[in-house]
C-alpha cells in the first residue's frame, strides 16, 4: 500500500515559494491598502521581498511538503 501523502495548507502556499535551493521567499507586508502618505522610496523597497528567517523556517516548511 502506498504510503500517504502530507496536504499542503493553501494558506502558506499562497504566501510562500520555496526554491530549487530549498529556501523559503515571502513577500513585504505594507503594500495592499493605505498607500498614499507612503513615500515612493519606501513602496519601491517593498517590492523586493524577502527570505524566510531561521526562526520560522520549520514552522513554514511544514506547511509546504515537497
Amino acid at each position: 500500500m502506498a504510503k500517504t501523502k502530507c496536504k499542503t495548507r493553501k494558506a502558506v502556499a499562497k504566501r510562500f515559494r520555496r526554491t530549487a535551493g530549498g529556501v523559503i521567499k515571502r513577500a513585504c507586508a505594507s503594500r495592499s491598502h493605505l498607500l498614499g502618505h507612503k513615500s515612493r522610496k519606501r513602496k519601491r523597497h517593498l517590492r523586493a521581498g524577502g527570505v524566510v528567517s531561521d526562526a520560522d523556517y520549520g514552522r513554514i516548511s511544514r506547511g509546504l511538503p515537497r
